[in-house]
């Protein structure tokens, strides 16, 4: 079979059967063998299939980091379906959305997961910590599944996963992934990164997002070692340093946000470190480059994880490197033609890694994915809404977006999706979100204006859309005024929102001094004018990202180490700030 066809099941069992009893998948201190990961996902596969899952379907997966997600799903593609990964975390009725858009023929979740009881009940579950589940499962060969046992042939172009994105009309969208573009993915890691036997990468993004895939197929279709840890232990900060050093992990995928709090003395000694999700800096080339070799990668949810990565050498120097094999990156002016060496213009992405599409939205695919005039007949590019430019030595770099899509804490987000939440609200007439501040402290704003005899809060309006939105997307403030600033043509200013100074920018870090407490530097950190002992970090305006920032902050001015676990388990600041006096001990009192 030509390379450009292979699937997943492929790529993998021919690793696994090289590999042996070598470490596929390491979770909390316990190792996982290809061979023993084979015949697991194998036995599942086959009994997929018997309960109907083939090429082409989609299977819901609501699993925990551990072993057992990957082995769930490998089983997945093994039948040849396609994985739709649901994050617990996420807000019930976005996950009825997923579920129901995307149509799933099956269900797999652990016990604990019961925030899908309100999921279509046409839609049969299997419940993976039942016993009775695993007796039958194990009933089942353990050899690799064929195409005469599948419902049908397996092919490169059949879906491989489904992620659902930010969509702008206030709706997300299932992005349709096929094995298309894995082969030209995984010969790019081999050439530009070059992990193998003995090596240890980290699975750090959340599997609901397609960057999970190129930590997964980085390691098990290279026989590389998979490393696994709990949400807690992969915080950015010290968290994730302790769980990089402690699992001696020798190459790692991490956007840079989560380098700007991460120190990195001591991590990836020696290894790789590849960055992507957000525009790198020279600052975190200059802190992370020396002692590693670091990478830049590019590529949006509508490619298979990436499109291009290219080898950092310097701060002055930082591209999104070359094209993955058999892909191609146009640039293109206003009037669709190619722009000459050093001038800016539009990313448009052709090639066997495209997607096919969004799910059940021809009309918005037709927009997106649009044709491609210099392949062949039938070949499609898509419109990233990226801008970019390309060097005389084909070195691409990227210039910023071209719309109001952004990236925020490594996650692609419409703020339009957000506004359109907000003013769904029946008091809201009209709303608009902005970013603020810098990389580290980067946070959505919401400005609404109300109806006359409307009675509600900004504190109201941000509860309001953390019903329906993902953590990441709610604004960490949303701020009620009596009308909008506007450009002379008389849309919203946003730039004048940004700095009108209704929402207070963080302050810089000061020096320690004697009456600096937890409050003043919960304040600095948010930017807001108070913060009281009765209040919750993270209601707020507090992330995962600014509780790190906390964390550090903590450490510096009082010299005590607190854990992250103790700042998210806080259910107030008066908890939090008697957890540093226990801290500190009776010295300090």
């Amino acid at each position: 079979m030509d390379d450009a066809k292979h699937t997943v099941p492929q790529l993998f069992e021919a690793v696994a059967a090289k590999a042996g009893d070598d470490t596929a998948v390491l979770f909390e201190g316990k190792a996982v063998g290809y061979a023993a990961l084979n015949s697991a996902a194998n036995r599942l596969a086959r009994y997929l299939i018997a309960r109907g899952v083939g090429p082409d379907s989609v299977v819901a997966v609501s699993v925990p980091r551990s072993a057992d997600l990957i082995t769930v799903l490998l089983a997945v593609l093994k039948a040849g379906g396609a994985y739709l990964a649901l994050d617990p975390a996420y807000p019930v009725e976005r996950l009825a959305h997923m579920m129901a858009d995307a149509r799933p023929v099956l269900l797999l979740r652990a016990a604990e997961h019961t925030q899908l009881a309100l999921r279509d009940e046409s839609v049969p579950e299997i419940v993976l910590d039942d016993p009775a589940f695993r007796t039958e499962c194990e009933a089942h060969p353990d050899h690799d599944v064929s195409d005469r046992e599948r419902l049908a042939p397996l092919r490169a172009e059949h879906l491989m996963y489904v992620v659902y994105t930010s969509g702008s009309t206030g709706r997300p969208k299932g992005v349709a992934v096929t094995h298309s573009g894995v082969t030209g993915l995984v010969a790019s890691q081999a050439e530009q990164i070059g992990a193998g036997p003995g090596d240890r990468v980290l699975q750090w993004a959340s599997i609901s997002f397609d960057a999970a895939f190129w930590d997964i197929s980085l390691a098990l279709l290279s026989g590389a070692a998979l490393v696994l840890a709990p949400a807690d232990d992969l915080l950015p900060g010290q968290p994730l340093r302790d769980t990089m050093i402690e699992n001696q992990v020798t190459h790692a995928t991490l956007p840079p946000v989560a380098l700007s709090v991460t120190e990195a003395d001591g991590v990836l000694p020696g290894g790789t470190l590849v960055s992507t999700g957000d525009a790198l800096s020279p600052s975190l080339v200059r802190t992370w480059a020396e002692g590693r070799s670091l990478l830049n990668g590019y590529g949006p949810t509508e490619v298979t994880v990436g499109i291009s990565i290219g080898r950092i050498t310097g701060p002055d120097d930082i591209s999104i490197g070359r094209t993955f094999p058999g892909s191609t990156v146009h640039i293109l002016d206003e009037r669709l033609a190619e722009t000459g060496h050093g001038d800016e213009g539009e990313l448009y992405l052709a090639g066997p890694g495209l997607a096919r599409g969004y799910l059940n939205q021809p009309g918005l695919t037709a927009t997106r994915f649009v044709a491609d005039p210099a392949g062949p007949p039938g070949s499609r590019m898509y419109r990233s809404g990226d801008r970019g430019w390309r060097r005389a030595d084909g070195e691409l770099f990227f210039a910023g977006r071209a719309d109001d899509q952004v990236k925020l804490r490594g996650f692609r987000i419409e703020l339009g999706e957000i506004e359109t939440r907000l003013a769904a609200h029946p008091a809201v007439d009209l709303a608009c979100v902005v970013v603020e501040g810098d990389l580290a402290t980067a946070r959505i704003v919401g400005y609404v204006t109300t109806s006359a005899d409307a009675e509600t809060t900004g504190a109201e309006l941000r509860q309001y859309v953390a019903r329906s939105l993902p953590e990441h997307m709610v604004p960490y403030t949303v701020i009620v005024l009596d009308r909008f600033p506007t450009t002379p043509n008389g849309k919203v200013d946003r730039t004048a929102l940004r700095t009108a100074g209704t929402a207070n920018p963080p302050a810089p870090e000061t020096a320690p001094s004697a009456d600096t407490d937890l409050y003043d530097l919960v304040q600095q950190i948010l930017g807001i004018p108070e913060a009281r002992p009765e209040d919750n970090f993270f209601q707020l305006g507090g992330h995962s990202v600014l509780a790190t920032l906390l964390a550090r902050r903590i450490r510096k001015e009082f010299d005590v180490t607190i854990p992250m676990r103790t700042i998210f388990q806080a259910t107030t600041l008066a908890e939090l700030a008697s957890a540093l006096e226990a801290a500190r001990g009776p010295e300090s009192t």
